[in-house]
């Protein structure tokens, strides 16, 4: 499974899983918290990989990541969640087989990576801002804690997971700004509920190295295949 790996691929999907677990028992988390952060790193991890098998992991992360955010009242996390990133998995995993590569073509990653021109970038910010506004002015008035930061991350993580369906590597660039959005929603609400989920902190945390890692990744693939399958 790991053969075409590097040592760092290999050292961090080891590493990362186990501070979570490790964190999940210190911290008395609950079981729900433990399996969404491990299904979520282990799947953030393949993506950034280019693995298809990274849908299967992500279809547990949505389940029990959804049904988390839910009891804190992030609805927009929660709608995001299981309203979209769930069935999106099922429509990724068959765009991403349908465009895998020839068993004589892979270097490690399963499938071609394309890049975003200035029109396609124009398209992407337009329909973030007006997005964010309408969704953002729903919350609120659901009455859904942190309405403003809540709302700012379901838009742009629907626009990146539109971008990784369809394989586009600036997908990493939203996944970046996502994550340090979600961090600091969640050190919000942990602190004011008095909640004990705080793998799911941790999670996001390495989510944010790993995206980091997943744009360097990804944008040397989209170099070396010089975009020949979009």
């Amino acid at each position: 499974m790991l053969k075409d790996w590097t040592l760092f691929e290999k050292a961090w999907l080891i590493i990362s899983v186990a501070i979570i677990t490790f964190l999940g028992f210190l911290w008395n988390d609950t079981l729900l918290g433990m399996i969404s952060s491990i299904a979520g790193i282990i799947c953030v991890v393949l993506v950034a990989k280019g693995k298809i098998s990274s849908y299967l992991f992500g279809i547990i992360q949505c389940s029990t990541y959804g049904y988390i955010s839910y009891t804190y009242g992030l609805y927009g996390e929660s709608m995001l969640n299981l309203l979209f990133f769930l069935p999106s998995q099922f429509i990724g995993f068959y765009l991403w087989w349908k465009n895998r590569k020839n068993a004589n073509q892979i270097n490690g990653e399963d499938v071609y990576a394309k890049r975003l021109n200035r029109k396609q970038w124009m398209y992407v910010l337009v329909f973030v801002v007006v997005s964010y506004i309408g969704y953002s002015a729903f919350l609120a008035k659901v009455g859904a804690n942190l309405a403003g930061l809540d709302g700012l991350a379901v838009v742009l993580s629907v626009v990146a997971q539109l971008l990784l369906v369809l394989r586009f590597a600036e997908q990493w660039l939203m996944w970046i700004i996502i994550n340090v959005i979600t961090i600091t929603l969640w050190i919000v609400i942990l602190v004011r509920s008095g909640g004990n989920d705080w793998t799911l902190l941790a999670m996001w945390v390495a989510f944010l190295i790993n995206s980091i890692y997943g744009y360097v990744n990804w944008l040397r693939i989209s170099k070396v295949e010089g975009n020949e399958a979009q």
